[in-house]
């Protein structure tokens, strides 16, 4: 079972604690101490709570990047390294859970992952290696998911029933919670909104398609659509830096930005029509979304006039690992 949880301020210079909202009952002995780790495209991210859900110990590492097979390997370490590292920090004798929020899936006939934007984990038995290398039992789940529960849990969506989480960062992703539990799906893909197609003649993706929602919107997207333009390469915080000082080439593509989230948006909101939808990763910062975004998604939603809030996570980039905490078992 899920609990809902806030954060409290850092004080006399010591570690952030998070608690538990709910009083602390004599059952709650019993509860296991829960290792998360949110593995991104940039970083992966560790953390334990104890049994109350405080939080015991967080530490957040580089993710191996190398072209070639061995990039794997290095991730399968990095992971396998976190997770006895912060096994440490449990007393001895307790129980504890390992939760991983990763990109991607894993199959349920074959175990193997797959839909993942690091393609190097894409065909591999991560489950099993990891499983194999601690001795341990873990759960996986799709980063996104773990964004929304936690979101949905103990962040800015926790009132609201019928959740979809938007992850804007290099790549773009989704997930679905309703009355905070995640939604999978027959097919283990529910809120892989990333790779709806949008544009057939548009620029090819990872997953094989063309002109996916991922190539629009994403960082690394809009970066990919000034160097088509210009033949130049800007980073995305470069490009908005131009586009608040009128750089025309800038505007140009910011704007064509914030059309392409608000036709995704809209679009979205047409076919699920959720209560709350809440945006995290690098690119939920961008203000312009909350304002202009909403502004075209508006345009493009089948209803004249859209009510459905469009919110900034609450938890930053430790939602994730609040949420992949959560899903061991």
């Amino acid at each position: 079972m899920v609990h809902s949880a806030a954060f409290t301020k850092k004080s006399g210079g010591g570690p952030a604690v998070t608690n538990l909202r709910q009083p602390k009952a004599s059952h709650m002995a019993t509860e296991p101490y829960r290792i998360g780790i949110d593995l991104g495209g940039t970083k992966t991210e560790a953390i334990v709570l104890d049994a109350d859900g405080c939080e015991r110990h967080r530490k957040r590492v580089t993710t191996p990047r190398k072209s070639g097979t061995d990039e794997y390997s290095l991730i399968l370490a990095n992971l396998c390294n976190l997770i006895t590292e912060t096994t440490r920090r449990i007393p001895n004798g307790a129980r504890f859970t390992i939760g991983i929020g990763m990109p991607g899936s894993l199959d349920p006939d074959t175990e193997l992952i797959r839909n993942a934007n690091t393609t190097c984990l894409n065909g591999q038995p991560l489950k099993a290696d990891i499983e194999k290398r601690v001795g341990r039992p873990v759960a996986l789940e799709n980063d996104a998911n773990c964004f929304t529960l936690a979101e949905s849990v103990k962040g800015v969506a926790r009132s609201y029933r019928l959740v979809f989480g938007i992850i804007m960062g290099t790549g773009c992703g989704g997930g679905i919670c309703i009355d905070g539990r995640t939604h999978k799906g027959l097919n283990r893909i529910g809120g892989e909104w990333g790779h709806f197609v949008v544009d057939p003649q548009g620029a090819p993706c990872y997953c094989g398609n063309r002109g996916c929602i991922e190539t629009k919107i994403s960082g690394a997207g809009v970066e990919n659509a000034y160097f088509a333009r210009y033949q130049d390469r800007l980073r995305m915080d470069e490009i908005l830096v131009g586009y608040r000082n009128k750089d025309p080439r800038c505007s140009e593509i910011f704007l064509q930005f914030l059309d392409d989230f608000g036709r995704a948006v809209g679009g979205l909101i047409s076919l699920l029509d959720p209560d709350v939808v809440v945006i995290g990763g690098g690119l939920s910062k961008i203000d312009e979304l909350y304002s202009l975004g909403v502004e075209r998604m508006r345009r493009y939603a089948f209803h004249p006039q859209v009510t459905t809030p469009i919110l900034k996570n609450e938890l930053g980039d430790s939602a994730g690992v609040f949420g992949a905490a959560w899903i061991g078992r």
